[in-house]
């Protein structure tokens, strides 16, 4: 096996979005209490970082509120790194999410990361009374907003969307200059948010023609692509002493997550995910992968040497499966994957 030294040095997150299919439900104070525990253990035994991700109006009470989350996970924390992946941004008050990404950001002793995408489900902008046609210059400006509050200024602010007089974000949050800004999103509107007002670009899965999209971005505004910082990673990655085993537990949960995904987005008018029928189409799909450590970290260094991350996540807990179940797999991750590319 090639050694730790011809990997490239990365920090490895968790990805978590508190979901309870109606097919498995538990009462939400259990299923909530077991992920933070289980965020808890991953930071026990190595992970560098835990993103938080949002919907809105899901049956199976996809995490619609990430900031009270994300201060939940800074009380039960110490050392792991907070991100959202991604807030929805348009459909916030800047403001106001500036003072609550500063609250978690001393909450934490600065370990908040801000990661905001665009949205594409129409009926949650409806259901918020927004326009979704509107999303795109709303999240221009809300980017804008919060940069310029985190950076310490008292904002005046005149857009199209957002007015503001003498805005300013106090307390202030504690890291320095701010916390980082991640933008997320496939398309060339995402990729020109992620260079314009972001400090890096955060994606899942096959992300080269979008990470390619951004180096030009960023040429074009005169920064330096080798210098740009993306985060990415396999939608399911778990090691596994039996893959075959673990595979055939997991997969009636992965294929849920995935069909629900798949439905959205073609609602939207998105392929990113394919609907299947069966867990037999999830396996031919490869979006399950359930592997040897020894396979997974030729999956990341393979991954990796494509795509030129510095941090790798992928889902953690697959929507209804116990979180507690999940430890096992975790703690090989960390052990056996993580060493390889830690130096």
């Amino acid at each position: 096996m090639p050694t730790a030294t011809k990997n490239p040095r990365l920090r490895f997150g968790l990805w978590v979005d508190f979901r309870n299919p109606p097919q498995w439900r538990r009462p939400y104070k259990k299923l909530y209490a077991e992920t933070l525990d289980m965020v808890a253990y991953g930071e026990s035994v190595g992970y560098d970082d835990v993103w938080l991700s949002e919907h809105h109006f899901v049956d199976d009470g996809y995490s619609p509120a990430q900031m009270p989350i994300a201060a939940a996970v800074a009380m039960k924390t110490k050392k792991i790194r907070i991100g959202t992946s991604v807030v929805l941004l348009p459909m916030y008050d800047p403001v106001r999410l500036a003072e609550d990404g500063a609250t978690v950001d001393i909450l934490s002793g600065g370990r908040f990361e801000l990661g905001a995408g665009l949205g594409y489900r129409a009926g949650e902008f409806e259901g918020l009374g927004l326009k979704y046609k509107e999303r795109a210059a709303r999240m221009n400006e809300a980017l804008e907003i919060i940069r310029r509050l985190w950076d310490g200024e008292t904002l005046t602010f005149h857009g199209k969307h957002f007015h503001l007089e003498g805005a300013r974000c106090t307390p202030e949050p504690v890291q320095k200059p701010r916390p980082p800004i991640w933008v997320g999103g496939f398309a060339a509107g995402a990729t020109r948010r992620a260079a314009r007002y972001g400090d890096g670009y955060i994606a899942i899965n096959e992300v080269r023609p979008a990470y390619d999209n951004y180096a030009a971005e960023l040429r074009a505004l005169g920064k330096d692509p080798a210098k740009a910082h993306v985060i990415a990673g396999h939608v399911w990655l778990v090691a596994a002493k039996d893959p075959d085993k673990t595979w055939t537990e997991l997969a009636p949960h992965v294929l849920y997550q995935i069909n629900l995904y798949a439905k959205w987005m073609g609602d939207s008018g998105q392929d990113f995910f394919p609907r299947m029928e069966t867990v037999e189409d999830l396996r031919k799909s490869g979006l399950l992968n359930v592997v040897t450590p020894e396979r997974a970290v030729e999956m990341i260094r393979d991954y990796a040497t494509r795509i030129p991350i510095e941090r790798y996540y992928t889902w953690t807990l697959p929507p209804g499966y116990p979180p507690k179940k999940m430890y096992e797999h975790l703690e090989l991750f960390a052990s056996k994957v993580m060493p390889h590319f830690r130096g």
